[in-house]
């Protein structure tokens, strides 16, 4: 492995413990007027259309979901409907207990820190609130810039603000989405982390053909950078 400068995370399944729709959202269905699983199988399909921002805000999103399920709930419900979701997807996330030593290890060693991920509108508003945010130096998010890994337009969006340059920057991600061969399209050493509690995570587009460097556990990036300084 070269020398690297900054490691970047994925979020969800990496940072993040394996991510299940919890029974939160069936509330958010009740509100809608619609089985969940019916609501589930178009948030499904229109993932990437709705995380790379495509239908506009949160609530413009939900609006053109409710639209595909065949509800049309008044503008007072959707709202709620809006609230309701952000909770649910807030509550489906856990980070990893490793997550706030591995980035503060990082910190220690001098190795800059970025989150890149695929996302609709509920984690940029939460993620201020996580424990690892303060340990985050540039956050990446698709619903923002308008594009979905593996293109490498959020990657690359990432070196800018670290103002690094890709092979200066290791990426580690459960490989949804195809981020991994992304992260190396964008020229950037891609490693997968391949948890054994990451068999029934939801993921989109998994990467299952992946050859290169794989690690069993989040703390084992430590072992890829340069160990701490320690003052003499």
């Amino acid at each position: 492995m070269p020398e690297f400068r900054a490691v970047l995370f994925d979020f969800f399944g990496t940072l993040t413990q394996p991510v299940k729709r919890g029974v939160a959202h069936r509330f958010t269905a009740e509100l809608l007027g619609c089985p969940v699983d019916v609501l589930a199988a178009v948030l499904d399909r229109s993932y990437y259309q709705r995380a790379s921002g495509r239908f506009g805000d949160a609530e413009a999103t939900l609006r053109w979901v409710c639209e595909q399920v065949g509800v049309h709930p008044p503008e007072s419900v959707l709202r709620s409907a809006v609230t309701s979701r952000h909770r649910a997807v807030r509550a489906d996330t856990r980070l990893r207990d490793e997550a706030v030593p591995v980035l503060t290890g990082l910190k220690r060693r001098g190795v800059r820190t970025g989150l890149v991920s695929d996302c609709t509108h509920e984690l940029p508003v939460f993620l201020p609130q996580l424990a690892v945010a303060p340990l985050l130096d540039v956050w990446v998010f698709s619903v923002q810039v308008g594009r979905c890994k593996p293109d490498p337009a959020l990657y690359l969006a990432a070196c800018r603000r670290l103002e690094l340059p890709p092979d200066a920057c290791l990426y580690v991600g459960d490989g949804g989405s195809q981020e991994l061969t992304g992260a190396q399209r964008a020229g950037m050493t891609a490693v997968r982390l391949a948890a054994p509690d990451l068999a029934e995570h939801l993921v989109f587009n998994a990467e299952p053909d992946w050859t290169g460097p794989t690690l069993r556990s989040l703390d084992e990036v430590l072992d890829l950078v340069s160990p701490a300084i320690v003052p003499a």
